[in-house]
């Protein structure tokens, strides 16, 4: 049977994966049995050649991670945890560990997701609402001065213009519409695309501020799952390292990275090269000593959850009456700026 070119899971689907395979191996079942349990209760076509595909590979090879890699699905993070955890006898755990952490991911995407959405749909919403008023209703207000025996003059007759320029060139203005949409989707969708938006978003320092707390939050994360697996520092330091996205995090990743595999300790490196500070820096540094680290950093990825999620809906709250002010004062100026001539006229009858 030849390789199927299959979908890369989303984080949810991962998570899915995870969990049910969590259960399978705590209840004592192997993971060759789980993969064919799995397949027994696989509803869709894709679903089913996917286990196959990893039942067959894990019969002749005896590795759950080999036959999870064999399909190019599975995040490589995924795929490293899932080899410690053979290798250390805690498959079940990293498995539970793993799904926990990629239901937190989808949640944070989702997140993301509404906080970009949310404000696009205003903006186009405002958008048309004035396309409207300058092509549909400044003619309308024009008719009537012509009516009476004068024109528009001045802002007026500028937006009307405009307004007149955007019928003629209809078509045009649709093709840029398009381009825009799809620069849009790209930005959202591709990886690439993803890539330049966060480079866009670097530049303020709200939104560079939040990415940094993103990447905070799937730092501690990362690192409350691979202490737990009983990894060395540097270890852990390697593997969470490629769940963060900002450049300059990866770039104090890589710092911390240089300075523990020199003897440098965890905590106190992390607090220098500016991956924790305040209060989450004197939190891992008690419990390094005490011991309970990996713990510890799962209660500061709950706490950076918290935070951005704060941060987030402030950030929605404030940019919905933001962007209604904006629309009603350029409508309210459109109107006036005909308006007020009108009623001088009007008075003047």
């Amino acid at each position: 049977m030849g390789k199927t070119n299959f979908t890369p899971f989303s984080n949810m689907e991962a998570a899915s994966f995870c969990s049910q395979m969590a259960i399978i191996l705590k209840s004592g079942i192997s993971s060759i049995e789980g993969i064919t349990i799995m397949l027994e209760d696989a509803q869709h076509e894709d679903e089913k050649q996917l286990l196959t595909q990893m039942q067959e590979t894990l019969l002749q090879t005896g590795s759950l991670h080999e036959s999870m890699a064999d399909t190019n699905v599975f995040p490589s993070y995924l795929l490293n945890m899932v080899q410690i955890g053979e290798q250390t006898g805690k498959l079940d755990d990293v498995m539970d560990s793993l799904g926990r952490y990629y239901e937190k991911e989808a949640s944070l995407a989702q997140t993301l997701k509404n906080a970009v959405t949310y404000p696009l749909i205003m903006l186009a919403m405002m958008i048309l609402v004035i396309l409207v008023l300058i092509t549909k209703v400044m003619p309308v207000f024009n008719q009537v001065f012509e009516q009476l025996g004068t024109q528009m003059t001045g802002f007026s007759r500028v937006i009307l213009h405009i307004g007149t320029f955007i019928n003629a060139h209809a078509i045009i203005f649709i093709g840029i519409l398009v381009v825009v949409v799809a620069a849009v989707i790209f930005l959202l969708k591709s990886s690439k695309g993803q890539k330049i938006f966060r480079s866009l978003l670097d530049k303020f320092s709200n939104s560079r501020e939040l990415s940094q707390k993103i990447s905070a939050y799937r730092f501690s994360n990362g690192m409350a799952l691979t202490l737990s697996s009983g990894l060395t520092p540097e270890d852990c330091l390697e593997l969470t390292a490629e769940l963060t996205e900002q450049a300059s995090f990866r770039s104090k990743l890589d710092k911390c990275r240089a300075s523990i595999s020199q003897g440098g300790d965890l905590c106190e490196t992390l607090l220098e090269n500016g991956i924790f500070s305040g209060t989450y820096a004197r939190m891992a540094t008690i419990a390094s000593r005490t011991g309970v680290l990996d713990e510890v950093m799962g209660k500061i990825a709950a706490q950076y959850e918290e935070d951005i999620d704060a941060r987030i809906s402030g950030l929605i709250a404030a940019i919905e009456p933001t962007l209604v002010i904006i629309l009603s004062v350029i409508v309210g100026v459109i109107l006036l700026s005909v308006m007020l001539p009108l009623m001088g006229i009007m008075a003047g009858l």
